[in-house]
């Protein structure tokens, strides 16, 4: 009896879910899953405009939460097919600012206001394209790049705009540059997880429920994504994220 009640409560609120979230929320939350697992698969910087389409569906704070499940779908992937060209020297130099940047952001983010979460979203995309070509290398850069991916990453799961920085200043080559990223977001978004669970309560067995309809749109997209990354060029690349960097900033502003 109790389990078929617990069973029929799980049903009731998923359809709430379900039926909260409109046709183009839908249509926004599939193509957000699609270009996420092209991130993943190598076009590093299309995290820009899934997280955007993803806060517009659900939501700026919430869908942050909804997130991490599709995003370690997309680094298990990523870890297996690239791992051969990981460097772990560069990922031990980051990931300790990363992890207290995080800690950070659970702190600032656990009460911020749904506006200033839109704002702040904004302020981390924004700051992707001022990026420049030229960067340190001092250790201190690993610090400071570290500690504001980490802040990022826990409260919009932007960390790209730094961890690209870092990786660029170390002139890593692109299937090195992805296979490191790889790794390092899985650790992160690992540790991110419990966060998310028990302090932020972003994620439920209803956003489950969601991530599982998402998740053909993920699997496409990392399908799709090794074969682009073998074809596209790093100039094309950069135009293209300088697009999706603008469109994506006044899209959150003004939702």
């Amino acid at each position: 009896m109790i389990s078929r009640t617990f069973m029929a409560y799980k049903t009731y609120m998923s359809t709430i879910v379900f039926e909260e979230v409109s046709v183009l929320g839908w249509i926004f939350a599939g193509t957000a899953a699609f270009l996420m697992g092209i991130s993943k698969a190598g076009l590093k910087g299309l995290s820009i405009f899934n997280v955007t389409l993803m806060a517009l569906a659900f939501g700026a704070k919430q869908s942050t939460g909804f997130i991490i499940p599709l995003l370690l779908v997309g680094d298990v992937f990523a870890v297996i097919y690239y791992n051969r060209h990981t460097k772990w020297k560069y990922i031990l130099k980051l990931l300790p600012w990363m992890v207290l940047g995080i800690l950070i952001g659970v702190v600032i983010g656990k009460d911020l206001p749904e506006q200033q979460f839109k704002i702040g979203l904004a302020i981390i995309i924004y700051w992707d394209r001022r990026r420049s070509n030229t960067v340190p290398t001092h250790w201190t850069f690993a610090g400071g790049t570290g500690i504001m991916a980490g802040i990022s990453t826990m409260v919009g799961n932007l960390a790209g705009a730094f961890t690209n920085l870092f990786f660029l200043a170390m002139r890593l080559p692109k299937n090195e540059f992805v296979g490191t990223a790889a790794w390092l977001f899985l650790i992160t978004n690992l540790f991110k997880l419990p966060f998310h669970l028990f302090v932020w309560k972003t994620i439920s067995p209803e956003s489950l429920s969601v991530n599982l309809r998402l998740l053909p749109a993920i699997l496409l997209g990392l399908f799709i994504g090794v074969r682009l990354t073998k074809l596209i060029s790093e100039k094309q690349y950069r135009q293209f994220i300088i697009i999706v960097t603008v469109v994506g900033a006044i899209a959150i502003l003004f939702r």
